[in-house]
């Protein structure tokens, strides 16, 4: 009984093969594809007028470079920025965001909820969003 190894021709239908995936492989698409650390998370309890600020990474599992067009923010009271805004294939940045809790006077407490966008050239996903929430506690002086 023969295999398929010892058949005369397995040499040229390996190389036939081999020729066939890397055609497959060069005419998949590249495109670079932003990933997030997290599209969520928690400053917990700030009190009012108290700076909070956390770092993210945000990778590029594509195979182009990443290009972050714009970083923006759903209230004056958070800013965001991205170091680097181009991200090589595999490498990563960090996305930098700060929320003000007394941006909007002592008065303001309860949760609240902000966003930042990331624009971007990832075709799948162009306006990425990271979302966070606080809860604003009276300042010291202003609590009865």
């Amino acid at each position: 009984m023969s295999t398929l190894r010892h058949h005369p021709r397995w040499p040229f239908l390996a190389l036939i093969l081999l020729i066939l995936a890397l055609v497959v492989s060069a005419c998949a698409p590249r495109q670079p594809q932003i990933k997030l650390e997290t599209t969520s998370f928690s400053f917990d309890d700030v009190v009012n007028g108290v700076i909070v600020s956390k770092d993210l990474l945000v990778k590029n599992t594509g195979s182009e470079p990443l290009v972050v067009d714009t970083v923006s923010t759903t209230c004056g009271c958070t800013s965001a920025t991205l170091e680097p805004m181009t991200i090589a294939p595999g490498a990563s940045g960090t996305l930098h965001i700060e929320f003000d809790s007394g941006a909007h006077g002592p008065e303001l407490t309860g949760t609240v909820t902000r966003q930042v966008f990331l624009s971007s050239n990832d075709p799948d996903l162009p306006d990425a969003k990271v979302e966070f929430t606080a809860n604003v506690l009276p300042r010291p002086e202003s609590a009865s």
